[in-house]
């Protein structure tokens, strides 16, 4: 029920123009699946599904599988970035960070630990300062 609940989601997000969740599960609901918010939330967050500027799209949307394309993804999401420490730093448009911290955790660029979200700033724990440096440097298009 699950799978097929998620490939039906993935389907309807390859298509595009989701805009919310509220929407999504109306188009659910016209193909016969009623789900509750609190199970498309996590629906989402496990399909590591990315809100944009289009709505909502799945990680090959954004720019491909595996970490580049969690970079690519990532990118688009970032508005600032930089280094404290072995801390990056990430800026996003509010209510971007859990999205952002999303993509990072679901492939981890090399060197990165792990992410805290806020709401706009998302804190990457990272091996080192280089690593941290690297990050910010990556996500805002000076590193390659």
């Amino acid at each position: 029920m699950r799978a097929n609940r998620r490939e039906l989601i993935a389907g309807i997000l390859r298509r595009g123009g989701v805009s919310s969740q509220s929407r999504l599960a109306e188009l659910l609901r016209e193909r016969g699946v009623r789900v509750t918010q609190a199970t498309l939330s996590r629906d989402l967050r496990d399909m590591a599904v990315l809100k944009g500027p289009r709505g909502y799209m799945l990680p090959d949307q954004a720019g491909g599988a595996g970490t580049g394309g969690s970079l690519t993804a990532a990118r688009r999401l970032v508005v600032w970035a930089g280094a404290a420490g072995n801390l990056a730093v990430l800026k996003t448009r509010p209510g971007n960070a859990a999205p952002l911290a999303l993509a990072l955790d679901g492939a981890p660029p090399r060197g990165v630990l792990g992410t805290v979200a806020g709401d706009d700033t998302v804190f990457v724990a990272t091996e080192s300062a280089a690593a941290a440096r690297s990050l910010a440097a990556e996500l805002t298009g000076g590193g390659g």
